[in-house]
């Protein structure tokens, strides 16, 4: 299984970033997906989750109306849109799965909001 997170970088508050993680070695489409964040000093926490059709999605309260996630099933592919960034969104994020009750993460992607 591996995870390739990309897409991150320096973004002034207001702006917005795509990240994109690619997976293999599992079925991508049997299976949800998670992105998370860990900010300096604090622990990782949820983001978004996505089932494996896509048709469900859920939040933290903290990015609700701001990020969304998707996923492409023919590209092996989930996503995290995040528009209206914030100071308070800078963090490494990660893209997780959840297989046979063990999780497999990727590597991060440093998102920093700043002006």
């Amino acid at each position: 299984v591996q995870l390739v997170e990309s897409g991150g970088g320096l973004v002034q508050p207001g702006g917005s970033l795509r990240l994109s993680c690619a997976c293999s070695g599992f079925t991508f489409s049997y299976y949800g997906m998670s992105w998370h964040r860990q900010a300096p000093g604090k622990e990782r926490e949820l983001v978004a989750l996505i089932n494996y059709s896509g048709g469900i999605r859920n939040y933290t309260d903290s990015v609700k109306g701001r990020f969304t996630i998707s996923r492409d099933n023919a590209k092996n592919t989930v996503y995290l849109q995040m528009n209206s960034l914030k100071p308070e969104d800078t963090a490494v994020y990660y893209c997780k799965v959840r297989r046979q009750n063990y999780d497999y993460w990727g590597q991060g992607t440093q998102v920093t909001v700043s002006s």
